[in-house]
Parts: structure tokens; sequence; C-alpha cells
């Protein structure tokens, strides 16, 4: 591959160093522009664009013989995440039919009183709490399970409900067992001391400016809506822009027995899950082969159920598939060593000491365009390495690494956000351009308490 060579000076050192940048670094920032520009402006599907960007700037870096290797390795990696995501909706999604969620939407529905803002606020305290179990997946299957007949049925716009899962839910992400500070504690040899808690603060500050996001846009909701009326007798809900609706309603009259026993094993697979006895793809299919067979003896039955879902699973598996191509060619042509590399790059001259609020910084932009994995044991580590030279401590790096989080939940890498978009029927490309701004926000709410209080420094 072709490389371009240019001369800069490296801080405190005398004379010159040769840094070269490779052509691959400038098709890989090529490809990411074309890609987002072609999701976020409608001129393709996530699902199409994750196969034919990647493939076609793989061709132009002279990679063509081998592209059909690196999409196989890359289907592969995300081969589990895949058939997780397939058993998991289905299992939810047959529990939705059984009313299982029904207690849930019932209490909210009380609660809220068919208030939009209480409703909207609801779902992100909700996703909050649930977000505690370190698994997004899981997380949004769940709440997007419980909340979304809910945001449905009372005309509530549908980019609302995944914008306020992913909110809190890149906040809670943070926590030791979640994935982004597990790999930073691992890549630079920290525990949870020294990396989660001097953030505890930010954390806080960013959570509860999540619920806020959620209330500012709750309340734009309930003045678009109108006036909404609640019948405590039937638990129905009625508003100017929408009809009389019952939020309990479910399609199988389901017995007292059956109901008791779909509890009991939703409960037993969560606590499966927490203690991670076995993996998830194999725990959700042992569950769901179970759940189907108990409820619906009946072989036709079972094809029915299945074959009503098939839908929403084929809308979200083929999009993880197809963003195991993304990966594999991004990794196979190199430009994830590329884009890696050229964070260090960029830093600029004699601006060493300001490394903890460059990594903040670069963060949300990066943990975007990579992986977790790629950034946490690629990037972190040689710019913790750096920051030795300068006095700066590891835990800093590492604190300043995981800012960025909100804006990484918007990411096409990530499996989650599939499932999240998927489950909610919007587009992955207005779920981002909805909720960017808000993301955004939420990193510098994350930022700034960081910066206060001393997790990471300015100088």
């Amino acid at each position: 591959m072709p490389r371009l060579s240019c001369l800069r000076r490296i801080d405190g050192k005398p004379g010159l160093v040769r840094l070269e940048f490779d052509v691959i670094t400038i098709l890989a920032y090529t490809m990411i522009v074309v890609f987002m520009a072609a999701i976020m402006f409608g001129y393709l599907s996530a699902l199409i664009a994750l196969i034919l960007v990647p493939s076609v700037f793989a061709v132009f870096a002279g990679f063509g013989p081998e592209i059909p290797p690196m999409m196989i390795d890359g289907i592969k990696s995300i081969a589990p995440t895949g058939v997780l995501l397939l058993f998991a909706i289905l299992y939810f999604g047959l529990m939705i039919d059984l009313g299982l969620f029904n207690p849930i939407v019932r209490f909210v529905v009380r609660v809220c009183r068919g208030d939009p803002v209480r409703v909207i606020v609801g779902s992100a305290i909700l996703c909050a709490v649930i977000s505690l179990d370190g698994d997004g997946s899981t997380t949004y299957l769940l709440c997007v399970s419980a909340m979304l007949p809910l945001h449905r049925k009372l005309g509530i716009n549908p980019l609302i409900l995944p914008c306020v899962l992913m909110l809190p839910n890149s906040i809670m992400n943070v926590a030791p067992w979640g994935g982004p500070t597990a790999r930073v504690m691992a890549a630079l040899h920290l525990d949870a001391s020294q990396v989660f808690t001097p953030l505890i603060p930010s954390l806080a500050v960013s959570t509860l400016g999540a619920f806020a996001i959620a209330w500012y846009l709750g309340i734009r909701e309930r003045r678009r809506l109108g006036h909404l009326k609640y019948d405590d007798s039937t638990g129905q809900v009625h508003g100017e822009n929408s009809d009389w609706v019952n939020p309990m309603e479910n399609e199988f009259n389901v017995p007292a027995w059956r109901s008791a026993f779909n509890i009991a094993l939703t409960v037993g697979l969560m606590l499966l899950l927490i203690l991670d006895v076995a993996p998830l793809a194999v725990l959700f299919m042992i569950a769901f082969a179970i759940a189907i067979t108990v409820n619906f003896p009946n072989v036709k039955d079972q094809r029915d159920r299945i074959a009503s879902h098939s839908s929403s699973v084929l809308a979200v598996v083929s999009v993880i598939f197809a963003a195991g191509v993304f990966t594999g060619i991004l990794k196979g042509t190199g430009m994830t060593e590329a884009l890696a590399q050229s964070i260090v790059w960029l830093i600029p001259e004699g601006h060493g000491n300001w490394l903890p609020l460059i990594t903040a910084v670069i963060s949300a932009p990066f943990t975007f365009f990579l992986s977790n994995d790629a950034f946490y044991f690629g990037v972190v580590p040689v710019l913790a390495e750096a920051a030795k030279t300068y006095g700066i401590a590891p835990e800093v790096i590492a604190r300043a690494s995981l800012i960025g989080q909100p804006i990484h939940q918007l990411s096409p890498l990530v499996a989650a956000t599939y499932v999240l978009t998927g489950l909610s029927k919007v587009e992955f490309g207005d779920h981002q351009k909805f909720s960017i701004k808000w993301a955004a926000l939420l990193c510098l709410l994350m930022l700034i308490p960081a910066l206060l209080t001393g997790a990471v420094t300015i100088w």
C-alpha cells in the first residue's frame, strides 16, 4: 500500500522524526464519512450500507480477492451475538403475546395517568435501573417490550423511546462490570477504585441530565398531543390525537398456572444471565424452546408464533450479520489499525500536557468509528504510555477515555443499537439524527464534573 510521508517534531525531543500516513488511513476516514452520509441522509439503509460501502472501498484499496474471507471472518465473530438476539427477540415476543409485561404496563399507566411527560421520564428511569445488569441488548429488549405499546398507543413520537432508553444506558454501561470500563481496566491493569469511583459524580450528574432530557422531550410531546385523560376504572387513556386505548390487552387467554410458569421462567432466566452460568445465546435458546413448548403444545401454533415475530427477527439479525461484514473488512484491510494509529498522530505538537482532555474529547468520535475493543485495547494504552512522559497517571487517561460513551451508543458497530431500533421500528439513521445532539450534551455533562472534581485533569 502506498504511503504519504511528512516531517514532524516530537515534543521535547531534538531533531525530526518521520511519520508515514498510509493511504489506507485516508480511505478509512473517507469510507466512514461516506457510510455515515449514506445512512443519515437516507441514501441507503443501514443493512445495505454496512455491506456495500466497505466492500467498494476495499476494492479501491486493492483487496478485491481477499474480501470474501474478510467478510466470513467478520460474520463468524458476530455469529454468537446474532444467535443471541434471534432467540432473545423470539422469547420476549412470545412473552408479550402472553401478556407477561401487562402488569408492568398497567402500573406505569396508573402512575403516569396518560401524561406523556411521566411516560417518557418513566421509560428513562426504568432503563437506568435495568441497565445495571451491564448488558445493553437485554436492557433494550426488556424496556422496549414493556414500554413500546404504551408509547405507540399514546401517539408519542416513535424516535423518543429509543433516544431516552439509549441515554441512561450509555451512562450505566460505565459501571465496572460494563463493557468499556472492564476493557480499559484490563488494558491498563487498573482496578475499579482507580477508574470508576472518581467518576461517580460525573455519572450522577449525567444520569440526572438524561432524565432532564427525557422531561424536556415529554413536555414537548404533551404540548403536541394536547390534553390526555385517564380513566381510573378501566385504565384507559384518551387524548385529542389518540383513541381510547387499553394498554393491557393481549391476544391470548392465558391460564393462571401458565402465567405463573412464564414469570418463574423469565425470573430464572434473568438470574442465570446475571450469574453468567452459560453463554447468553445458549440460555435464550433453551428458555425459548421451553416457553413455546409449554404455552403452545400444538406444533402448528408454534409455527404461527414464530412466523408472527419473523419480521422483527429478520430486521435485527440481518443487520447484525451485515455489521459483521463491516467490521471484518475494516479489520482485514488494516483500516482499524490505521484509524487507531492516526489518533496519536493527530495530537498537536507541544500539547502533550493536554492528553487527558484530548483523550476525553476524541473518545466520542473514535469510539463511534472504532469498536470498544479496538479503542480500549489498541488506542488507550498508546495514549497512556505517551502520558507517562508528562507525569500523567494511566488512571486519568482511563477515566477520560470513558467520557464519549453516549456517542459510542449511536455507533453502527454497536450490536445492541440495532436491537433498539429494530424493536422500536425506527430507521437507524433517523435514530442517529434525532439522538446525536442529546448524546453530545450528555458527554459534556460527563466531562464538566470530571474536570471540576479532578477525575480528568485539564493540564
